[in-house]
């Protein structure tokens, strides 16, 4: 099957079960790897490219559709959003765009679509550019061009202004680095550092994190210096800092309550014992799988529990406890585009009452004198300063306690931890530090 074929299967099952499209990406590739890694990159390049812009793809296909796009079959509107982002993202000459994107629309068993397909894509490929609003429209406008929904442009220009909400929004549209973080359990990150380069793989040290290292485009993460030998673990600088930020001492034993997909948890379990919880039990496979590879299963127990209902007394006493609280995720959204449109703003006000609950829980588990690390993958305030602010009023047995890091610059807003989507080339990230003092 060719690349814009698979492409077309990608976008059209992600579609029709609002699954992650990542998930189905990896799945889909591993059940039909194309012969060249070539092909693999730009069925990548295109399932991402087309979700990211998608509403701006929608808005220029709208335009000469006769019908409503929501009534297209999945791989019809999947191949004219391809189509589309090819005429408009990429260097594909568009006579060969509109051209192979049919082509592969046959592939796929839709023959009959193909006139339709094959005529508005022609019409957009005479066009000198994207169709956009009116500028006048700021909102409207920004919406549009950079494929987020109106009612997150509005919020995010409120809170952060026109100039800073346009950065994050252009920004969630760009393809993340590839960041991972040394395994210091087996080798420091300049060491590492080094050995990736004896490889030939020119890789370099993250800006802000003392653990990470930023790797060049590669194909398969598998294939990769040191993966096979556990000596670094995929993760983002903003993630890394989240481990960095809480500055456990080193004895501590470590409760992750919220622990899948375990990147944190592992981090944590380079230096301590940690109980490794998820409400999901499919989930834990993944964490103890990491963990072996990583030389860490000593160290590290991974367990099915609900954050939110009291932990079984047999696990122990715990010095340290990490809320990596379910929440919207809107700080990830250039590593999960179709996040954006599946975000309601009213998820928001329904994620908070469930955060509430985990750290009310969680706060149990703490003795006096321990630790509490709040950390979400969100920019809403909603879900991170106002909801640690909240707690705090109504506990006066904690405090907020940045950590002392000599020589280490964190990006801190007051006491807390905060990245925001930009130029920086962080994922947004929120983490809160507590102690908890009788």
């Amino acid at each position: 099957m060719n690349a814009r074929a698979l492409a077309i299967n990608v976008l059209s099952r992600v579609r029709a079960t609002d699954a992650y499209l990542n998930v189905v990406l990896d799945t889909l590739l591993s059940e039909s790897p194309p012969k060249d890694p070539r092909d693999a990159a730009l069925v990548t390049e295109l399932a991402y490219g087309s979700t990211r812009r998608q509403l701006a793809l929608d808005y220029a296909i709208t335009r000469f559709a006769d019908r409503k796009l929501d009534a297209l079959e999945d791989k019809v509107l999947a191949a004219l959003r391809i189509g589309a982002y090819q005429i408009f993202h990429t260097r594909v000459p568009a006579r060969a765009a509109v051209a192979e994107t049919v082509q592969a629309l046959k592939e796929v068993g839709l023959a009959r679509a193909t006139g339709f397909t094959n005529a508005i894509l022609r019409k957009l490929a005479e066009l000198p550019g994207p169709p956009l609003p009116p500028a006048s429209d700021v909102v409207e406008h920004l919406s549009v061009r950079e494929s987020h929904p109106r009612w997150l442009v509005e919020r995010w220009m409120r809170q952060f202004g026109r100039e800073r909400a346009e950065a994050m929004l252009v920004a969630n549209n760009q393809s993340p680095a590839v960041v991972v973080r040394a395994n210091t359990a087996k080798v420091t990150r300049d060491a590492l550092l080094a050995q990736f380069q004896e490889a030939g793989v020119d890789a370099k040290a993250t800006t802000v994190s003392p653990v990470g290292i930023i790797l060049p485009p590669v194909g398969r993460i598998e294939d990769l210096y040191g993966y096979a030998e556990g000596l670094w673990q995929v993760q983002d600088e903003a993630a890394q800092l989240v481990g960095v930020y809480g500055a456990i001492p080193e004895s501590a034993r470590v409760l992750d309550a919220c622990a899948a997909p375990g990147g944190k948890a592992c981090h944590l379990a380079q230096e301590h014992e940690v109980v490794a919880v998820d409400l999901h039990a499919n989930k834990l496979r993944k964490i103890d799988a990491e963990a072996k590879r990583l030389g860490l299963s000593g160290r590290l127990k991974a367990y099915a529990h609900d954050a939110a209902e009291p932990f079984p007394q047999e696990w122990g006493e715990f010095h340290a406890v990490l809320v990596d609280a379910p929440c919207s995720g809107l700080g990830t959204l250039r590593r999960h585009p179709e996040l954006r449109y599946r975000r309601k703003e009213e998820d928001l006000s329904r994620l908070a009452t469930l955060q509430r609950r985990i750290l009310e829980n969680c706060q149990e588990a703490v003795p006096g004198g321990g630790l509490l690390v709040y950390a979400v993958c969100t920019v809403e305030a909603q879900e991170a300063q106002d909801q640690v602010e909240m707690f705090l009023r109504s506990h006066p047995e904690w405090t907020a306690e940045p950590p002392v890091l000599p020589g280490l610059k964190l990006p801190l807003m007051q006491a807390y931890l905060r990245t925001l989507p930009g130029p920086e080339g962080f994922d947004g990230f929120f983490a809160a530090r507590l102690r908890k003092l009788y």
